[in-house]
């Protein structure tokens, strides 16, 4: 299933709209440590079928500004967010983002 990167708060309040369980990562393209959680997160994708969406924080503030607004939950970057009917259902960031730590975020 392709990934969906965000660029306007119209793009994430679609995203979030949707029903049933979804991931959003929050990815700084100047940070090696977001580039080894991005790889987990994409190894992760590979062999699932979960809709997913990527926010550049730095390219894109605006949008994941909004992110950490809407949901109350301090900004961090990297960070990955379940969601579950629009709703926050588990988050992590940094170096616990880990293909078998989504992998168990999504069965609980």
């Amino acid at each position: 299933m392709a990934q969906q990167q965000l660029h306007s708060t119209e793009e994430l309040d679609q995203f979030v709209a949707e029903s049933g369980k979804r991931l959003l990562f929050k990815h700084s393209t100047t940070c090696p440590i977001s580039a080894t959680a991005y790889s987990e997160f994409q190894a992760f994708l590979l062999g699932e079928s979960v809709p997913s969406a990527v926010i550049h924080v730095i390219e894109d503030r605006p949008v994941s500004n909004a992110v950490a607004e809407r949901f109350e939950i301090k900004h961090e970057s990297p960070q990955l967010f379940l969601l579950v009917d629009g709703q926050v259902k588990w988050h992590t960031s940094h170096w616990k983002i880990t293909k078998d730590a989504i992998a168990q975020a999504l069965k609980a």
